[in-house]
């Protein structure tokens, strides 16, 4: 006797057997989707760490975690990241330079890059990291310009062991370019190379509109301009777990060299091409 109620109505997955299922949706670039909580509409312009951004037709974005939640042509969606695509041609790194098809470090030359600070050795890394290794270069970061003499006098520079020095605020004028006149005149002066870019921090090498605005905020000189960043958008900055977490948020946005200010780009070329000329 045929039973309608089924062999075992305990059985697991019962509740799904007639669950509609709900279509997987790659958020490739300018999908347009619905928010289904309260209506947003917009076309997909990015995607960063599990978050989708969305532009709607007034310009202003959102972002939204990517997963359930969204209507796709008014059907309900999961959005997921978009499948990797076999590149097409020669790919290409974070600077824009041609990668080797061996990948593999070479080992370390003599030379070095010295930047100032922990922020301008990871935002070098980030960028130009793949191409410092294929060239065997190591970027070693100063505690500040100030100690750039003594580090010259403790390990100095030769004609086969070059330094390329990279220091915020290079200016006319300022305590850094004094330094940086000093030392051109001095001993080691024909074998190091000291470059910078005009800005009071590394961050503001990152473009405005990388981080969605339209300009770095103006900070008044009697607040520490990191802290005064922060608090500019509304981070907290009690100390330097603070500031290194903001940071973080700002160095997570930036993706190849396109992200940074021309003013950055020239300089460390430049110091790249010095400590490899043979």
């Amino acid at each position: 006797m045929d039973d309608r109620y089924g062999t075992d109505v305990l059985a697991a997955g019962w509740r799904e057997q007639h669950r509609k299922q709900v279509a997987q949706v790659e958020a490739s670039r300018d999908l347009v989707v619905e928010v289904a909580e309260d209506g947003y509409c917009g076309a997909v312009v990015g995607l960063s760490q599990g978050l989708v951004e969305l532009e709607d037709r007034f310009g202003k974005k959102r972002l939204f975690p990517l997963g359930p939640g969204f209507l796709v042509d008014g059907q309900p969606a999961v959005l997921i990241p978009p499948a990797a695509k076999a590149a097409a041609g020669p790919k290409r790194t974070a600077s824009g330079s041609f990668a080797a098809p061996d990948s593999r470090a070479r080992v370390a030359r003599p030379s070095r890059i010295l930047v100032e600070g922990r922020h301008d050795a990871e935002l070098v890394e980030k960028v130009w990291g793949a191409d410092l290794r294929a060239e065997g270069v190591v970027v070693e970061y100063l505690q500040g310009v100030d100690l750039l003499d003594a580090t010259l006098r403790d390990d100095p520079p030769s004609a086969k062991r070059r330094y390329g020095v990279l220091v915020d605020h290079l200016v006319p004028g300022s305590k850094e370019a004094r330094i940086a006149q000093a030392v051109e005149r001095g001993p080691h002066g024909a074998h190091v190379r000291i470059v910078g870019h005009p800005f009071v921090d590394v961050w503001q090498c990152v473009k405005p509109e990388v981080l969605g605005i339209t300009a770095w905020p103006q900070v008044p000189r009697s607040i520490e301009w990191k802290v005064g960043i922060c608090r500019a958008f509304g981070w907290p900055a009690e100390d330097q777990a603070d500031i290194a977490r903001a940071w973080q948020r700002i160095l997570g946005r930036v993706r190849t060299y396109r992200d940074l200010e021309p003013s950055l780009l020239g300089r460390v070329e430049e110091l790249i091409d010095f400590v490899t000329a043979p």
